[in-house]
């Protein structure tokens, strides 16, 4: 074949540092565009970004030439410089410094974005804690909980 030819979804999550809730609801917004950019920057399409003030999920397509811990460390990296610039308010603004990455099967995208769409009527019922243990455990991801929350 001549061709190195891919279409991978990723589902990826993560927090801020310490599970602060320092995403103002008015920053949201031009937060996920922002962080948006950077995923079409990675030659990788941004399908659904939305979050909590303590944390983000991401759903978008992962280029073949980038692995998933860089195109992470890239979208983090990039967005915490930048919302610094946005007042004090995130003079001491952090993400984690993991996440949780997930694949996503062309089958699932829809459920998978119609859930990052409604992350705001998921946690009233639902923490952050509880979501993202869920999850771990759903996937069968082995962790160390002590490490989770740094």
């Amino acid at each position: 074949m001549s061709q190195s030819l891919s279409k991978l979804y990723v589902h990826i999550i993560f927090h801020v540092k310490k599970e602060e809730e320092l995403i103002r609801p008015e920053d949201e917004k031009e937060l996920y565009a922002y962080i948006g950019g950077i995923i079409k920057h990675l030659s990788s399409f941004p399908v659904k970004i939305n979050g909590m003030g303590n944390h983000i999920h991401v759903l978008s397509t992962l280029s073949k030439n980038i692995s998933l811990a860089d195109f992470v460390e890239e979208i983090k990296k990039n967005s915490s410089r930048w919302i610094k610039t946005k007042g004090a308010h995130y003079r001491n603004f952090a993400w984690q410094s993991g996440y949780a990455g997930y694949s996503v099967s062309q089958s699932k995208v829809a459920t998978v974005e119609k859930y990052i769409e409604r992350q705001k009527e998921h946690h009233r019922a639902v923490s952050f804690r509880e979501e993202y243990l869920r999850f771990l455990n759903k996937n069968d991801v082995a962790f160390n909980e002590a490490y989770l929350w740094i």
